[in-house]
């Protein structure tokens, strides 16, 4: 049966639209916006949401949960306190000093949190959730790596 030509008309008129929704969502996926590289070894990918002058990251493994976090923008919220500075670690050469905190109704969960100076003025805001000291450990390993900046031979940009 034939349909008529009104019906095609009409979807055929939001055909441009579903398109430009299509490479939005292709650009959103592939776009890091101003996440850091990862190493080309890595196996995680980049969840990203932009607005203004700050970035949301969050670094997820392949079963989609949060490996490591971070929030870029010109002003910090987090300030650390002295008392619960944990590790000193480097992240892509800097070095970082890791700050303990509670996650709100979780006390089985080790939590980390660092500041970490951008070359273009901002601040990356990073934290780590782990179910053991283990488990962060190996999670702030894999944070040391990153790259913030120009892609270089030796990183990917997320999500590639």
């Amino acid at each position: 049966m034939k349909k008529p030509a009104s019906c095609t008309h009409n979807a055929l008129r939001y055909l441009p639209v579903l398109g430009a929704l299509l490479l939005i969502g292709a650009a959103n996926a592939q776009d890091a916006g101003s996440c850091p590289q990862l190493p080309v070894d890595s196996t995680l990918a980049w969840e990203h949401r932009g607005t203004g002058d700050a970035d949301f990251c969050r670094a997820l493994r392949a079963d989609g949960t949060e490996a490591f976090g971070m929030y870029i923008s010109p002003k910090p919220s987090f300030e650390p306190k002295r008392g619960n500075s944990k590790e000193t670690t480097q992240i892509g050469g800097q070095p970082v000093t890791w700050y303990s905190s509670e996650i709100a109704g979780s006390e089985t969960l080790v939590a980390r949190e660092t500041l970490l100076p951008l070359r273009d003025g901002r601040t990356a805001h990073i934290w780590v959730q782990a179910p053991s000291q283990e488990a962060l450990n190996a999670t702030l390993g894999e944070t040391q790596n990153l790259r913030f900046g120009p892609a270089s031979a030796d990183t990917q940009v997320a999500g590639q």
